[in-house]
C-alpha cells in the first residue's frame, strides 16, 4: 500500500505506513481492546449470575447462582466424560436446591415433579429442613457437594428414576474428584485426599449399577445421550471400579454397533487398549 503514496517524500512524509484506502480508524482500536480483554482473565465470580426459580414442591420463588455458559471454554473430558472448563467448574451449579422447603434436583430435573412425588418430600425432608446459606460469591466445592447430596437424597425420597439416581451420583462423584484435584494444587491432608478417593469410588459404583438398571429399562436419549455412549460410559465405570469383565462386555458392544458415532467408537477403542494393556501388568 506504501507504493501508492509514493512521490509524497517532498511534502515530508517519508515514512507513510496506510494498510487500507479504507482502513477503519476505530477497527485498530477495536483490535486492541479485544487483546486487552483476552489478556484479562476470567475469574469464577465474573461467570456466576442469579437465575430465578420457582420451587415445584412449595411454589417458594427464590434465585439461585449459576455459570453463564456462552463466557466459558471447554478445556477437555475425562474418560468418564466428566466435562473440564478454563477458569471454572461448571459441575458446581448444576444442583438447585429450595431454602424453603429443601427440595434439590440437579437442573434438567428440577421443576419435573409428580405430585404424590412433592408429598413425600413435604414429608421426610421439609418438615425438619432448616436451610444453611452458602457464604460466598460463589460455591465452594463443600458447598457443591453438600447441594448434591441434596439433590441425591431428594431422588431417593421421591422413589426418582434409576437414570436420575445415576446421574446425580455421577455427577457427585466428579465433584469428589474436582475437590481432590483443587486441594492437590497445594499442601494437603493426605487423608482427607484418600477420603475422597473412596467416595468417588462409592458413587461411581453407584452410578455404575443405577445406569445398568436404566439401560434396559427407561427409554433413551438418557441424561442427554444416546444408548452408545451410555454403553460406553458403563463400560468406563466398570474398569474404574475393577469390574473388568463388565468393561470389556459394553466396550464390546460399542465397537460392533453399526450406528454407533465414530467418536464413540475412537474412546471405545481406546479403552480396549487400557484394558488390555492392564491385563499384560497384571
Amino acid at each position: 500500500m506504501k507504493n501508492i503514496f509514493a512521490g509524497l517524500e517532498g511534502f515530508g512524509l517519508k515514512n507513510v505506513e496506510v494498510e487500507d484506502v479504507f482502513q477503519d480508524p476505530s477497527k485498530e482500536k477495536r483490535e486492541d481492546a479485544g487483546k486487552q480483554e483476552q489478556k484479562k482473565e476470567m475469574s469464577e465470580e465474573d461467570l456466576i449470575f442469579y437465575k430465578g426459580y420457582t420451587c415445584p414442591v412449595c411454589d417458594h420463588e427464590f434465585k439461585s447462582k449459576m455459570v453463564r455458559t456462552g463466557k466459558v471454554r471447554l478445556a477437555g473430558a475425562d474418560s468418564d466424560l466428566r466435562p473440564k472448563y478454563i477458569g471454572v467448574d461448571s459441575l458446581k451449579y448444576d444442583a438447585i436446591l429450595c431454602p424453603k422447603c429443601g427440595y434439590a434436583a440437579l437442573n434438567r430435573y428440577f421443576s419435573f415433579i409428580m405430585s404424590n412425588q412433592a408429598k413425600s418430600i413435604r414429608e421426610k425432608i421439609s418438615a425438619d429442613f432448616k436451610y444453611q446459606p452458602e457464604e460466598g460469591k460463589i460455591y465452594t466445592y463443600d458447598d457443591a457437594i453438600a447441594r448434591h447430596k441434596m439433590a441425591l437424597l431428594n431422588t431417593i425420597v421421591k422413589n426418582g428414576k434409576s437414570s436420575e439416581r445415576a446421574y446425580t451420583c455421577l455427577k457427585l462423584a466428579w465433584l469428589c474428584r474436582g475437590k481432590r484435584e483443587d486441594l492437590m494444587q497445594g499442601e494437603y491432608d493426605k487423608d482427607e485426599v484418600a477420603a475422597l478417593v473412596n467416595e468417588e469410588k462409592e458413587l461411581l459404583a453407584n452410578a455404575f449399577e443405577g445406569f445398568e438398571a436404566a439401560f434396559s429399562k427407561e427409554d433413551f436419549p438418557m441424561c442427554g445421550m444416546d444408548q452408545h455412549t451410555m454403553m460406553y460410559l458403563l463400560a468406563e465405570l466398570a474398569r474404574r471400579i475393577g469390574k473388568v469383565d463388565d468393561a470389556k462386555r459394553y466396550v464390546s458392544k460399542v465397537m460392533v454397533a453399526r450406528n454407533a458415532p465414530q467418536r464413540i467408537k475412537d474412546k471405545a477403542y481406546e479403552l480396549k487398549e487400557k484394558l488390555q494393556a492392564s491385563n499384560i501388568e497384571e
